[in-house]
């Protein structure tokens, strides 16, 4: 399995609040488990303690392999989300595990 973890920092854009947007990411993320084949698992987490250097939330995607992770990546649905999420936050980074 392949384990894809995305950090970000939300901020105010799109007349909406970073509390607004992170949660329109979060709902239209975890969606997806419904709409891309290749996922195996979609977990959201938010920050729970406040630091200025913190993220602000972390999406942690489980799927088979590299290939799936890539489907993962171009569907169609996931573009989508990824377009608004790129207006909506002003910092982002990415770890890939893989596990047993």
């Amino acid at each position: 399995m392949l384990i894809h973890t995305v950090m970000w920092k939300f901020q105010a854009a799109e007349g909406k609040t970073a509390e607004e947007n992170r949660a329109i990411v979060k709902d239209s993320l975890l969606a997806l488990l419904d709409k891309v084949p290749a996922l195996e698992n979609i977990e959201f987490f938010e920050n729970e303690v406040a630091c200025d250097r913190n993220f602000d939330a972390m999406l942690k995607v489980t799927v088979k392999d590299e290939a799936a992770l890539d489907a993962y990546k171009n569907h169609p649905e996931h573009q989508k989300v990824a377009g608004y999420v790129k207006l909506v936050t002003i910092g982002r980074a990415a770890v890939d595990i893989f596990t047993d």
